[in-house]
């Protein structure tokens, strides 16, 4: 990570009033708990930053994908916060999960007898979620484990159960018809486990409807300003704005060729300018030769192939005064989304925050190291950065 404004190619501003509004958002639309899922360091955007965030706001359950993600938060967190492992404790780890103060999302019968086994070990019960595979294939208890529960009373001995979750595979489809399928199997397999509170809503879920909510909502994309429902309105507000530095500006003639494999000609005189964000940053290959970045309140194509470092665009119909060595242009911006990067790209708005390099200048706002966000119309002692 760059560690001042000055050094840095880019800047990342990352709002964290944003991601707080956006919880009470969420919250705000049932009374169910709601927790916050910080995997993947918070989507890419600090976790250490964003968890006290939203405690802040009195969220008290955060969800991480890997042991060492939950290990890396313990210190971010108060003691009385919840902390939950969704990839559940990897054989022999499961020592680490209680020095750390971690509880673990329990996905298999192989994974429930080890934490049985450290919970007869410690001399008491441990607390624990344990996932329900109701369709999506990827984790949780398959029916035939589900059978081996039913059929053996011991089979969670010693395990404090706090949460029977399963996974919502498509919910951002409003009108898809494997949301109600999940929704009935997992009602019915609850039927025959012991009376627990129940998870179901991830971000997405959340605007199926109460019918979705049960007791602990786990929303994370819509935290960090992800379009919640395919085809609808983002009620979020965004969080992140990116800015990439110009590096360099130049006339290029007609027939002339710009970047790696040629892959641009000209036609006619053009003005290329070449800004410091390429695929090692995240921004994707995939955006050569198409879409846009923002330089003074208007777009201006990618032309060429995106390499590691950096990418060029055509200023040739841009205000000159906006167009100098060390002047920014705005990547992902209010005119330009998540999402619709994303969408350019041929992915989601989850790989694209996630993909955010550690490069960057990262400028943190609603905290009490919060800074103004970078104006593109820099000062003039700026320009020859």
């Amino acid at each position: 990570m760059a560690e001042s404004k000055e050094h840095a190619g880019a800047v990342l501003t990352i709002d964290l009033s944003a991601i707080r509004a956006n919880y009470r958002l969420l919250r705000s639309r049932t009374d169910a708990v709601c927790a916050a899922v910080l995997k993947a360091d918070a989507y890419g955007l600090g976790a250490a930053r964003v968890a006290p965030a939203l405690a802040a706001e009195g969220c008290r359950h955060f969800f991480v994908a890997h042991l060492e993600e939950g290990i890396a938060l313990r210190p971010h967190v108060s003691e009385s916060t919840d902390i939950f492992v969704l990839h559940g404790p990897p054989q022999g780890t499961e020592p680490e999960f209680l020095r750390h103060r971690l509880i673990p999302v329990l996905n298999s019968s192989t994974q429930i007898a080890g934490w049985r086994q450290m919970a007869r070990a410690s001399g008491h019960s441990l607390p624990a979620i344990v996932q329900l595979d109701t369709g999506m294939s990827r984790l949780g208890l398959s029916p035939a484990e589900l059978e081996l529960w039913k059929q053996n009373p011991d089979f969670i001995e010693g395990i404090a159960l706090r949460y029977l979750m399963s996974h919502l595979a498509v919910a951002e489809r409003q009108d898809h018809p494997m949301n109600a399928r999940q929704l009935a199997t997992f009602n019915e397999m609850r039927k025959f486990l012991p009376p627990c509170a129940a998870s179901l809503a991830n971000s997405s879920g959340v605007f199926l409807g109460r019918d979705f909510h049960f007791d602990l909502l786990r929303p994370g994309a819509a935290l960090y300003g992800i379009a919640p429902v395919s085809g609808a309105d983002n009620p979020l507000q965004p969080v992140v704005r990116l800015q990439a530095r110009i590096i360099q500006i130049r006339t290029i003639e007609d027939g002339d060729v710009v970047g790696y494999g040629g892959t641009y000609r000209a036609s006619g005189k053009r003005r290329i300018a070449t800004i410091s964000v390429g695929y090692a940053d995240g921004w994707l290959r995939s955006f050569s030769n198409r879409g846009c970045v923002w330089l003074g309140g208007v777009s201006v194509p990618i032309v060429g192939t995106v390499s590691m470092d950096t990418c060029t665009i055509d200023v040739t119909d841009a205000n000159a005064d906006h167009v100098y060595p060390g002047a920014y242009v705005d990547v992902i911006s209010p005119e330009q989304t998540v999402d619709a990067v994303a969408t350019l790209a041929g992915t989601i708005g989850y790989e694209i925050l996630t993909s955010l390099g550690h490069r960057y200048y990262r400028n943190y706002l609603g905290s009490s190291l919060a800074q103004k966000p970078v104006d593109v119309e820099l000062v003039a002692s700026d320009a020859n950065v």
